[in-house]
């Protein structure tokens, strides 16, 4: 695992190869991270979710490009020590790893987040869901954005609160804002 881009660029961590985790490819979080950079400032005070954060990847990503603060949720027990692991060879106070249940957290989370990133299983059967869920119990700020990865058998785009898909090979990217900005914006 590579940290793509900011202060802990190019910094390599070995996953064991026991994990589960389908870890979002170089290639997609290097896309991905462009069009973030053209969205959002992550110098301002950026508070971000990283929702099934596997290897916590995504979580690392966002530190080093200067995320304020960073939740990291994992419900692996060896993940979970994994990230921690990390987070503590980087000396990082900005990243907040939780072990919990990503749907527990949703409906019990207080915070609202800026950005909020979402890798579940592709299998995972309620998948479909977690758009609804983060906009109805109101995760993001009022121009917050929400980033779900999925496989290529999912289409969101009749959801209401869509915005835009990406395609990197077998990586999907769906994003989502609150409805009031998500019919205000229009991005090709």
């Amino acid at each position: 695992m590579r940290v793509v881009s900011g202060i802990y660029k190019g910094r390599r961590f070995d996953v064991p190869h026991s994990f589960k985790a389908r870890p979002t490819t170089d290639f997609a979080k290097e896309n991905l991270f462009n069009i973030l950079s053209n969205l959002i400032d992550f110098n301002n005070q950026i508070q971000a979710l990283d929702l099934f954060a596997g290897t916590g990847s995504i979580s690392l990503e966002l530190v080093s490009r200067g995320c304020e603060q960073v939740v990291s949720v994992e419900k692996d027990r060896d993940h979970y020590a994994f990230i921690c692991k990390v987070i503590k060879e980087l000396g990082c106070q900005s990243c907040l790893p939780l072990k919990a249940d990503v749907f527990k957290y949703i409906n019990h989370c207080p915070q609202q987040f800026d950005l909020i990133f979402a890798d579940p299983p592709y299998a995972l059967p309620n998948l479909v869901s977690l758009p609804d869920l983060i906009i109805d119990n109101q995760l993001l700020k009022e121009k917050g954005l929400f980033i779900l990865e999925h496989g290529k058998n999912y289409q969101f785009e009749r959801h209401p609160n869509f915005i835009q898909h990406r395609n990197y090979g077998a990586v999907n990217f769906s994003f989502f804002k609150p409805s009031i900005i998500a019919k205000e914006t229009s991005v090709g």
